[in-house]
């Protein structure tokens, strides 16, 4: 099978390369990236010209303007990227016969949920911000690009995403946890804003196995079993660290932004093809925890 993931060396995308990779279904070549310049989400032309020069029989959509801060500035810019891109490749998968996989996020909900359970594909959509609204118009773009098209959509929602290669909430935590020591100050984290994080590699072999169970379509939910807040999680993290910071619980009220983050980020996983869940959160966080310990090379950012 020809595969091509659009932002392989992004978070998730580096880590769909290495799981297809290791995918009997991809062959000796291995997957196919599309990443700039060739393939640039404010290209209107840029998903036609690759899956007319590639032909692949499944697109996996991992690019997207992810600064939620730089999104909710830049609203038209946001839905151009998130929103009118994704619709553009749709097109061109469905032009061309391959299937496509879109990645999502839990902020197509507002987060105002109470009753402790996790949001559901089914649930009503309510975005609160700019990236939520691209990236649902994003998803409501592709859906009508498919609708009669004998190939394949499958939308994947997931939440509060980290891994390599760093700049994530766990780097960014050890960080303030180690200016907070030096200054003889509590750790600030926020409490009141509870999501499910998921870490990159596990979804992606999530995704591929989606891929390859022969049967892309649907909504989905991925993200690694539990919920926990900011703070529970920042909280875990350093004692996994074996850093002794105390922390200090605050609200997200506490500090000014330009996007409003969803208070309530739980998804309620969905069956995955081999019907095994993804693994705890704490689990996942502790095979990343050796990454992050690791020391940089001298003159590393």
């Amino acid at each position: 099978m020809r595969v091509a993931v659009t932002g392989p060396s992004g978070r998730l995308g580096r880590a769909l390369m290495a799981a297809l990779g290791d995918a009997p279904f991809t062959g000796a070549a291995g997957p196919i990236g599309w990443g700039r310049p060739d393939y640039d989400l404010d290209d209107p032309s840029a998903a036609a010209r690759l899956v007319q020069r590639d032909r692949p029989e499944l697109v996996i959509h991992a690019a997207a303007w992810t600064d939620t801060e730089s999104c909710a500035r830049e609203p038209d810019l946001c839905r151009r990227r998130n929103g009118e891109a994704t619709g553009e490749l749709a097109a061109a998968c469905t032009a061309g016969g391959a299937d496509l996989v879109i990645v999502s996020t839990n902020e197509v909900f507002d987060g105002r949920r109470d009753d402790g359970q996790g949001y559901a594909p089914g649930d009503t959509t309510n975005p609160i911000n700019p990236y939520g609204a691209s990236k649902l118009a994003g998803e409501r773009a592709a859906t009508e690009a498919f609708r009669g098209a004998r190939s394949g959509l499958a939308i994947v929602r997931t939440a509060w995403l980290y891994g390599p290669p760093g700049n994530d909430f766990p780097a960014k935590i050890l960080a303030a946890a180690d200016r907070a020591r030096q200054a003889g100050e509590p750790l600030r984290v926020v409490g009141d804003e509870i999501g499910s994080p998921t870490f990159a590699p596990d979804l992606a072999e999530a995704i591929v196995g989606l891929a390859g169970s022969g049967s892309v379509q649907g909504v989905h939910h991925v993200v690694n079993a539990g919920a926990v807040s900011r703070a529970g999680w920042a909280r875990e993290l350093l004692t996994q660290c074996g850093i002794d910071v105390r922390i200090e619980e605050i609200s997200a009220a506490t500090w000014t932004r330009a996007s409003a983050a969803p208070a309530w980020a739980v998804l309620e996983p969905t069956p995955l093809p081999g019907g095994e869940p993804l693994r705890p959160w704490q689990a996942a966080l502790a095979d990343y925890v050796p990454t992050l310990l690791r020391p940089r090379p001298a003159g590393a950012q």
